[in-house]
């Protein structure tokens, strides 16, 4: 696999982060309406019909897929959903969330033989002193339980990193709609069992225009369009090459929240994005240089 992402595929990593950012105040908006279940249930419902009547299966194993929607749907999704509507401030969770990271890689390296190298291990240290800063300056109020949830679906995510990176050369929008399948049902049955029938018929009831905008937000921009193309970079590149990227989901996402929330954005924010951007730059820009510099040497 090749080691740096080429200009437009960082293009594209970098605007599957933009819309993963914004993610976060979408989701504590629609709350406001659903429950955390059948919000979910609600969303990968929309990303997989009338998807699956559209496109043809991938060509993998029906077990990848529904491994693959089940981890996603109820593990990421369904726990980051019943944190956040919990009382997790969404700030916080596109914080903790991004732990993955470092589940991803270590999965990768446990799992995959795969080697980090010591800029990723610098890079890496970067990005975490930011996500501490920001980590410092979160107020209270937030529940271990909430905290354990979020990080449970961190961890629910970089198991579907990996589950999805097996399948190479298949078309991924493909591949996240037909596994969006397996994620309704389980779903579903959750929703009734936790949050109960009336309290889901009040929610769709309660539901107005703005609810169902970010329903779909969260199934074709989120789902559709960012766990494809994420999926897409996976199976192209090491696991440390592109899991860094959503290191930036924070930066967007509290950069989202102060334009529509009027949350405020001091310096201590600016810093944490500062560390952030610089592990990722330091990622991105370091195997260029050291191919630069090593072809001038050879030269």
């Amino acid at each position: 696999m090749t080691a740096a992402l080429s200009p437009r595929h960082a293009l594209l990593a970098l605007a599957v982060v933009a819309v993963w950012g914004t993610n976060f105040v979408v989701i504590k908006l629609a709350l406001g309406h659903l429950p955390p279940l059948l919000f979910a249930t609600l969303r990968f419902a929309l990303a997989a019909v009338p998807g699956v009547f559209v496109l043809r299966r991938p060509a993998v194993p029906l077990g990848s897929l529904a491994l693959y929607g089940i981890l996603i749907g109820v593990g990421q999704f369904g726990l980051l959903f019943i944190a956040i509507g919990g009382g997790v401030a969404p700030g916080l969770a596109s914080l903790i969330v991004q732990s993955q990271v470092f589940f991803t890689i270590g999965l990768a390296v446990a799992l995959a033989g795969e080697r980090l190298r010591p800029v990723q291990l610098v890079a890496l240290a970067l990005a975490a002193a930011g996500l501490a800063v920001i980590g410092g300056h979160t107020g209270g109020g937030t529940s271990p339980g909430g905290i354990v949830l979020v990080l449970g679906a961190a961890f629910a995510w970089s198991c579907g990193n990996m589950v999805q990176r097996r399948s190479t050369n298949v078309d991924m929008l493909a591949y996240v709609v037909w596994a969006s399948l397996f994620a309704v049902p389980p779903l579903l049955v959750l929703s009734l069992l936790r949050e109960g029938w009336p309290a889901m018929v009040a929610g769709v009831h309660d539901a107005g225009w703005t609810t169902w905008i970010a329903i779909l937000w969260q199934a074709v921009g989120n789902t559709m369009f960012g766990y494809g193309a994420w999926g897409f970079l996976l199976t192209r590149y090491p696991a440390a090459t592109v899991a860094p990227w959503s290191l930036l989901v924070p930066v967007f996402g509290m950069a989202t929240a102060a334009l529509v929330l009027a949350e405020p954005l001091p310096g201590w924010k600016l810093a944490a994005g500062a560390l952030i951007l610089g592990g990722l730059g330091l990622n991105v820009v370091w195997p260029r240089f050291a191919r630069l510099w090593l072809t001038s040497s050879e030269g």
